[in-house]
């Protein structure tokens, strides 16, 4: 019998058999060859994302002439077939012969080897972009076409590549006449890219002015050929057309990056949190812009770009978390100083949400995931950039208590709505293991389309069994609440989340709160709010319109809320009767349906619960009999502001917020309008 050791062996010489692996079989790529092989490990695919990143390479190479204080103009331009050049007015690329490779230029070298440039130490560059060494070179690779001059020394020189190999020498070509600096025109390989792939002039062109605004101290002048604005897509920032020609020089940076950004939209506080600051215990800087868009601003329009040495971090990285840590921190500790308990509930996310923002990073040796630089990977930056920029904001919230507290206020609104929605959430998910389970004092209605269906708030267990007794079984749903609800307006958010009263209207209607209200899921097409015609109904209903005014704006603006007119009193004489819904209306009933000298008896009704079902019927509930006041936001200007209309927030916090003085001063203010008053 074989051993396990002969069966191994068998299947050995079978596998060498089948396939023979030998020293012949491994390749060694020279050169550039392996950038032209494996495309993706370099420029990140063979996709438009890549094809643009030859562009980024080449102008992070004259924006790092710029930043060394070098080169202070730059020229890009594309052109119809496709052929980008890039001019600085730097130092220019070295021409004189490598000391390692004493046949080839330092330019041939810089172009044709990989890991070859002047930025693996800080001798020539402080801080850099591109790709260390392998930008230019990859460029050089990935394309059918590429020249170089380089004006130095007062001489001109030029060079010719085509996939990565030059055509020829390095040429001389005479004096440079008030010029230098490193041009490079290039045309990437349809081999690679396909013949389809195209630069986007949009593209680039936000490209080139992004670099404008992220360094100051360099003008960037645009050109492209006009055939190839001829698109619906070459559109720059809010809708403008692309130019064919641009000088793109921004003194204030990222501010005017920003300003131009969120213009014609609302924000806010007056004016945006921006400065610059630079970095404790290492050399480099940070520059930061935030502004934060008006709740009915932000669908679509908000946006977080971040930069390390002018380079885009499209996936964030250390420093995006250095900055989300100080404005969260120093957001909390002006909520402290201040007195605002509901600060300590907000989180990171809430501040951001609704956020535009741009962050730039200039620091020496950065360290990034992926050849490709999408992403920060530096620990130490994060903490950097939180302290420099944490003492910052709260100067800049301190120096504007009136903007600190608007920003506050709206962080707060986002961590409520935040909360409302996993309470939604949370609602849902128990309705969907309950199969729709309704509150249990509910008495629902027999019909389930929602259209012509009402739901009757009441007050108190009597009242709701009159109204069930009274109501029409195939449209109308009675909910009886347990008194005074809850004043959303002063309760916490956790009160507000406990009370088993909101949470069963919150489930009777079935179409959320806050952000998460969905009108089509809204269970009724009216929803009546029917109380006491007393004192004690009027504060009843007022709770209750807070409620819906804070909780879901969008049901009262979508026109579901009403408020029903039961009547106080009944007059009768004989047959006749009439119902009056104060004294005023009594009086003036008096006089027109029950004229001369016999006597009316008049009965005041104690509350719904003491009105026998047939009266309640025909005089509140039956809708070819009853009146209804329909509830209304006054004034929104837009229905996407319908939610914030400023004065009747205003007013709904006089009345119903905190401060009793405000109420005091309302009463002193009014008092002369009140009649009849039911005391």
């Amino acid at each position: 019998m074989p051993t396990m050791a002969d069966l191994f062996e068998a299947v050995e010489r079978k596998a060498v058999g089948k396939t023979a692996y030998t020293a012949k079989d491994i390749e060694v790529l020279e050169g550039l060859e392996p950038v032209r092989r494996r495309p993706g490990m370099y420029v990140g695919g063979t996709d438009e994302n890549a094809l643009h990143n030859l562009a980024a390479e080449v102008l992070d190479n004259a924006m790092d002439e710029a930043m060394a204080g070098q080169a202070s103009h730059i020229d890009i331009n594309l052109a119809a077939d496709g052929t980008v050049t890039v001019t600085d007015n730097g130092r220019g690329i070295p021409v004189d012969p490598h000391p390692k490779f004493k046949s080839k230029s330092a330019l041939e070298v810089t172009l044709t080897t990989l890991h070859a440039g002047g930025k693996f130490n800080n001798k020539v560059y402080h801080t850099a972009g591109g790709l260390n060494g392998v930008g230019i070179s990859v460029v050089n690779a990935l394309c059918d076409t590429l020249t170089v001059e380089v004006a130095r020394d007062k001489k001109l020189w030029t060079q010719d590549y085509s996939r990565g190999k030059p055509k020829g020498k390095l040429k001389a070509c005479g004096p440079a006449k008030n010029r230098r600096g490193t041009r490079v025109c290039f045309h990437p390989d349809p081999d690679i890219f396909g013949k389809k792939t195209r630069f986007r002039v949009e593209r680039l062109y936000r490209m080139a002015r992004s670099k404008a605004y992220l360094y100051r101290g360099v003008e960037i002048h645009w050109s492209c050929d006009k055939s190839l604005l001829d698109t619906e897509t070459a559109k720059a920032d809010n809708g403008a057309a692309v130019p064919s020609q641009a000088a793109l020089h921004f003194p204030d940076g990222l501010r005017d990056y920003l300003t131009t950004t969120t213009k014609g939209r609302i924000t806010v506080t007056p004016a945006p949190f921006h400065g610059e600051a630079g970095l404790p215990d290492r050399q480099g800087r940070v520059e930061w812009a935030v502004d934060w868009l008006a709740a009915n601003e932000d669908n679509g329009h908000a946006f977080l770009n971040s930069y390390c040495n002018t380079v885009p971090t499209p996936q964030g990285g250390s420093h995006e978390s250095g900055l989300r840590t100080a404005l969260i921190k120093g957001l909390k500790a002006h909520g402290g100083r201040i007195g605002n308990k509901k600060a300590a509930r907000i989180t990171a996310d809430d501040i951001m949400d609704g956020s535009c923002l741009l962050l730039s990073l200039f620091i020496p040796e950065p360290q990034f995931h992926g050849q490709t630089k999408e992403k920060l990977s530096m620990p130490e930056a994060a903490r950097l950039i939180e302290v420099s920029v944490k003492d910052h904001f709260e100067h800049w919230l301190s120096e504007d208590a009136e903007g600190a507290i608007m920003l506050l206020d709206h962080v707060i609104e986002r961590t409520e709505d935040r909360q409302r929605r996993r309470q939604d959430k949370a609602m849902l998910r128990k309705t969907a293991t309950r199969k729709l389970r309704l509150p249990g004092k509910l008495a629902d209605c027999t019909r389930r389309d929602a259209a012509g269906t009402e739901l009757f708030l009441v007050e108190g267990d009597s009242a709701g069994g009159s109204a069930k007794q009274a109501r029409t079984r195939d449209t109308q749903a009675v909910l009886p609440l347990r008194g005074k609800i809850l004043n959303v307006a002063t309760a916490t958010r956790d009160k507000v989340h406990a009370n088993q009263e909101i949470a069963d209207l919150l489930l009777a209607l079935g179409c959320g709160s806050g952000s998460g209200y969905d009108e089509a899921k809204l269970r009724y097409e009216r929803v009546i709010i029917m109380t006491d015609a007393d004192v004690d109904g009027a504060h009843i209903a007022s709770l209750l319109m807070t409620f819906f005014y804070c909780e879901m704006p969008d049901l009262i603006a979508d026109g579901h809320l009403y408020l029903a007119l039961p009547p106080l009193y009944r007059l009768s004489r004989g047959d006749k009767s009439a119902y009056a819904r104060d004294d005023a209306h009594r009086d003036k009933l008096l006089k027109k349906e029950f004229p001369g000298c016999g006597k009316v008896d008049i009965s005041r009704f104690k509350g719904l619960g003491e009105m026998p079902a047939r009266q309640l019927k025909k005089t509140t509930m039956d809708p070819g009999e009853r009146s209804l006041i329909k509830v209304t936001i006054p004034d929104p200007s837009d229905r996407n502001q319908k939610r914030k209309s400023k004065k009747t927030a205003d007013l709904v916090e006089k009345l119903m917020g905190r401060k009793p003085e405000s109420r005091l001063a309302f009463i002193q203010e009014n008092a002369r309008l009140a009649a009849n008053l039911d005391v």
